[in-house]
């Protein structure tokens, strides 16, 4: 073999055996590299959409339903996000069906929010408010609103999707006895309660929202208690104003305080059919009009059952 030829197989051989390395250990890095990045995001995007949920769990001593999916809520925020999905609905179908013939029964709802979440509802807490709001979507599937119990619970570190908390509501059939169907409340006297001391709001006509106190958050619970309890209840959003001014233009200011109360209710899940307003402007004055204290105590909007 002459020197040239010498050469020219070295080279050969040199680009087969380099050749062969790069696949072997180079090609190998860079692809298990983009596999490993690509198993990554994989993992990531599992992470976010495979998130165990608090299962909707219909659960009695005659009746079972269960599905993976449960109502979801926007964080801070008490409405049900739509739509609720097919399984939900047909388990809520079935719960209509059982109560037909069983009507002895009723749920009990309970709902959740984290002790970090801004209550934004006219409710003792936010989760009492995600359970009235459940509650309200059984009523619209055509149960009657009597058939329900609401109650709500502070749980931290719940289960979310970015800013969605997923299914912070549970569920508990009771098997009511029949002698017990009433539950023994005496419906007038809790109206008489509730009237002799009412829900008084002071706000202007200007505000969007209405500050409540613990108290007057439990008057809502209780006025929404006896509407789901006693047929053809409503209650009565009655203005009431200072006497500055004209008293025709006060008795409008009046309807106007009263509307805006009423409409406030319906935006918490009371039903607007259920809310009668009016006003007596300047007429029925609580404190003395010569003074600012007195003044502000007047312009208000009682509510009351009728």
């Amino acid at each position: 073999m002459n020197k040239k030829t010498s050469y020219l197989l070295g080279i050969a051989l040199t680009i087969i055996i380099g050749t062969f390395l790069y696949q072997k250990y180079c090609c190998d890095c860079s692809c298990n590299g983009d596999t490993k990045s690509a198993a990554s995001d994989s993992t990531s995007v599992a992470a976010t959409s495979d998130v165990s949920l608090n299962k909707f769990k219909l659960n009695g001593d005659e009746f079972n339903y269960q599905c993976d999916d449960n109502f979801k809520f926007m964080k801070n925020d008490f409405k049900t996000l739509m739509p609720v999905s097919d399984s939900l609905n047909l388990g809520i179908d079935n719960l209509k069906a059982f109560f037909d013939k069983n009507p002895n029964q009723k749920l009990m709802i309970t709902g959740y929010a984290t002790s970090d979440e801004k209550n934004t509802s006219a409710y003792p807490n936010l989760g009492f408010a995600r359970a009235n709001d459940v509650k309200n979507y059984f009523v619209s599937k055509g149960f009657s609103a009597s058939k329900f119990d609401t109650s709500g619970e502070i749980r931290d570190a719940w289960k979310m999707s970015s800013d969605t908390i997923l299914g912070p509501v549970d569920y508990k059939l009771l098997n009511i006895e029949p002698a017990a169907t009433t539950e023994k409340v005496d419906w007038n006297s809790m109206k008489t309660k509730i009237n002799a001391s009412p829900l008084t709001l002071y706000f202007k006509t200007g505000e969007t929202d209405i500050a409540l106190s613990p108290e007057q958050r439990q008057q809502v619970a209780d006025l929404v208690r006896y509407l789901d309890n006693v047929s053809g209840a409503k209650l009565s959003a009655v203005g009431h104003t200072d006497n500055v001014g004209d008293r025709t233009i006060n008795t409008r200011l009046g309807l106007e305080r009263a509307d805006f109360a009423r409409d406030y209710l319906v935006r918490n899940g009371v039903s607007k059919e259920k809310i009668e307003t009016s006003s007596k402007g300047p007429d029925e004055p609580i404190a003395d009009n010569k003074t600012a204290e007195g003044k502000a105590k007047n312009r208000r909007t009682v509510v009351t059952i009728k």
